[in-house]
């Protein structure tokens, strides 16, 4: 019997287990490098860029009417509801990947009964269960993460440009909510990267399959209508 607790890492299955999800985050980080090079070449290239630049106008818009605006508490009051329904959606996930893992000896001929190149060990289970925790994880602080700037945002939004205040700007407050946009995006991201974390349970050639099947989705939903892109050029 082998003492060292990483023993399972050195074996073929294993390796191919790690190889796949070293892949796997290579084609999502190249995915996300690629989108990021287009939109600073065209600044509408997705649906984000322009929701940035759209919740800049908006901010802009609401601040320049000098008076508080119903039309700002409720837009805000939604964003920090959706934030904190998928916050609260996590926390439920992240408890049922505890109760998973307390069954993993019981559930494993079912979970590898597809599983003809990756690992068996128990070991590599709970590896795999402790990094799709640590991905909830992520969901879970990035959404009340957004949740608390919306709640600042509402503050800062119906301050009268009249004061002339130097750190309640139109432009400061934009950035907070922009900031918010992008915990909020953060939290989606790392979502959709469940999928394949997922499917690694089931074995790592169904995590290269979703990862890719993954990228293709991400690209359709990222890519913003191409009329846009024509109207800002």
């Amino acid at each position: 019997m082998n003492d060292n607790p990483l023993h399972f890492l050195w074996n073929h299955d294993s390796f191919n287990d790690a190889v796949s999800f070293f892949v796997c985050v290579l084609l999502l980080a190249l995915y996300h490098l690629w989108m990021h090079y287009k939109v600073r070449k065209n600044p509408t290239y997705t649906v984000q860029a322009i929701n940035r630049i759209a919740r800049t106008a908006w901010v802009e818009t609401m601040m320049a009417s000098g008076k508080p605006d119903v039309i700002s508490v409720q837009t805000l009051r939604n964003s920090t509801m959706a934030a904190t329904f998928l916050a609260s959606t996590a926390v439920l996930l992240i408890l049922g990947v505890m109760t998973l893992s307390g069954q993993g000896d019981k559930l494993g001929s079912t979970w590898h009964a597809l599983n003809a190149f990756g690992a068996k060990d128990a070991e590599l289970f709970i590896v795999k269960v402790i990094l799709l925790l640590l991905d909830l994880f992520t969901v879970f602080f990035s959404f009340t993460l957004a949740v608390r700037v919306y709640n600042h945002v509402g503050y800062l939004i119906n301050v009268p440009l009249s004061l002339n205040h130097k750190a309640i700007s139109s432009q400061h407050v934009a950035v907070h909510l922009n900031r918010a946009g992008k915990y909020y995006s953060i939290g989606m991201r790392a979502f959709y990267f469940i999928v394949p974390l997922v499917f690694w349970l089931f074995g790592p050639h169904f995590m290269l399959l979703s990862t890719v099947m993954l990228i293709v989705v991400l690209y359709w939903i990222d890519r913003a209508p191409k009329v846009l892109e024509q109207d800002y050029r």
